[in-house]
């Protein structure tokens, strides 16, 4: 059941571009929007060439608040500047401001540095949605039970540690702690272990209709990428640590199985996601990619959509009918379309240790087997054993495994393809609806913005201000050196 009290819903995201992260926010803001709430989403960086539909189209109300900080400098300090913008947004539009704007309680996620100063200046109670801790993605790979820190030198050592306590005592001031899965709530009270709050968990939800909506396949952007051979397909950003490798390494192994020669010659990869030409891990992980598929001896092509204002990088291409399709920020029609065609196989969701991963459910939703690494939240989206329950596989992110799991994908007969997708589709709307996300987070506010008035303590907020800003003087004396 819905509250009868309907609130002013403040979300407040470093950067609102196309992304798991954005796309819950969206779908969040949506679905409480739907709920009778208002809802205005406040942000740092908002570009209508890059974002989701929903946010430029006037679906929802969005407020692009220009930083007088960088994202970077020679591309470093990028959470020291993420503190800053954030810093800068909290302070222009919500605390010095003759008319600040009205909002009953505050959604923060990702970034939790304007916690405190919301709580104690505003005096608004505050949400924080956590993905994943900061501090775990900046020292290195993580892998549960088994935490590889990189090695860094002394001074930055020394620039990192204010960054993560502030992170934690900052992430601690909020009232209502949520995260994404099971495992990021686990992996959250691990590392930040001054928080005593347990985060309760809501899951990502989507927006079922739009995914079960008739798919206009006459339209150019459609027609770019539609094919009626095989299709294989990954959708996540082009980053490193999305590990999209893996699709082309078992892609490449698939084909010369020897049970696939005669049908695995005409199947193809789509890799398609957000790219940013202004972030060098985008740029070097497409490069990447493109040089795994020359020495895997396949042929690619590399495209974005007729109306996108982003060009391709140009590399050697094949002009039509590669095996490797990488598409740079597909539109919804294109996703809709790649979710939906008769000719896909499955879904493949390549990232290790994913806090938890929209993908597999925008595949479950659409009846596609799903291929995902055997750690993090797809272990709880995906269902793997028993087999007469089974939504998809999961598996040790190794590419001869992984070809192994793909060849059992696509010699599945029509009859065990019909009753996956059936058990797909009951899991993804039952479990991962918007519907059933906005409720649980409409309750979570509702609860947190009853919880009465802040209170408020001098002290606290000048020692909180204080170690910040030791923080930044240990910053910008280390600069030069990193």
């Amino acid at each position: 059941m819905t509250t009868s009290k309907k609130l002013r819903v403040a979300f407040v995201h470093p950067d609102l571009g196309i992304g798991g992260a954005e796309r819950l926010v969206v779908d969040a803001a949506l679905g409480l929007q739907s709920l009778g709430h208002t809802v205005d989403i406040y942000t740092s960086h908002h570009d209508p060439n890059h974002c989701f539909d929903e946010t430029r189209d006037g679906t929802l109300h969005v407020h692009h608040v220009f930083p007088p900080f960088p994202r970077a400098w020679h591309g470093k300090f990028h959470i020291l500047f993420a503190h800053a913008r954030q810093l800068h947004l909290t302070l222009t539009q919500f605390i010095l401001r003759s008319d600040p704007p009205e909002h009953d309680v505050f959604f923060v996620d990702q970034l939790s540095t304007c916690i405190p100063l919301l709580r104690m200046l505003s005096c608004k109670r505050v949400l924080f949605y956590c993905h994943f801790p900061d501090k775990l993605l900046a020292h290195g790979a993580f892998v549960e039970g088994s935490f590889q820190k990189s090695k860094v030198g002394l001074l930055k050592a020394l620039y990192r540690y204010p960054m993560d306590w502030l992170e934690e005592v900052t992430t601690r001031q909020a009232d209502t702690i949520v995260a994404n899965s099971k495992f990021t709530a686990r992996i959250t009270m691990a590392h930040l272990t001054s928080i005593k709050l347990t985060p309760k968990v809501v899951y990502p939800g989507i927006n079922i209709k739009v995914y079960q909506a008739p798919v206009d396949w006459t339209t150019p952007d459609v027609v770019q990428i539609t094919s009626q051979r095989p299709t294989l397909i990954s959708l996540n950003r082009f980053e490193m640590k999305k590990n999209a490798a893996l699709a082309i390494g078992a892609f490449a192994l698939l084909r010369m199985k020897p049970s696939m020669q005669q049908s695995s010659r005409n199947v193809r990869l789509v890799l398609a996601g957000g790219y940013d030409p202004r972030l060098e891990d985008n740029i070097r992980t497409l490069n990447s990619l493109v040089e795994h598929a020359q020495s895997s001896k396949l042929s690619f092509n590399v495209i974005t959509p007729p109306q996108s204002k982003i060009a391709a990088p140009s590399t050697g291409t094949t002009p039509t009918e590669p095996d490797v399709l990488f598409l740079l920020n597909f539109t919804t029609s294109q996703r809709s379309a790649l979710l939906q065609s008769s000719s896909t196989l499955a879904l493949l969701y390549t990232p290790a240790n994913e806090h938890f991963g929209i993908g597999p459910v925008e595949g479950m939703i659409c009846g596609l087997p799903i291929l995902a690494c055997d750690s993090g939240g797809p272990t709880e989206s995906i269902v793997d054993q028993p087999p007469d329950q089974r939504t998809g596989w999961l598996r040790t992110p190794d590419a001869g495994i992984w070809a192994e799991a793909l060849e059992e994908i696509c010699l599945m007969d029509v009859s065990e393809r019909a009753s996956l997708a059936q058990r797909s589709k009951h899991r993804a709307q039952s479990v991962f609806g918007m519907e059933t996300m906005a409720k649980e987070l409409e309750a979570l506010l509702v609860e947190t913005a009853g919880m009465g008035p802040v209170e408020t303590w001098a002290i606290k907020g000048i020692a909180f201000m204080f170690a910040f800003l030791v923080g930044l003087v240990l910053a910008v004396l280390s600069r030069r050196y990193l």
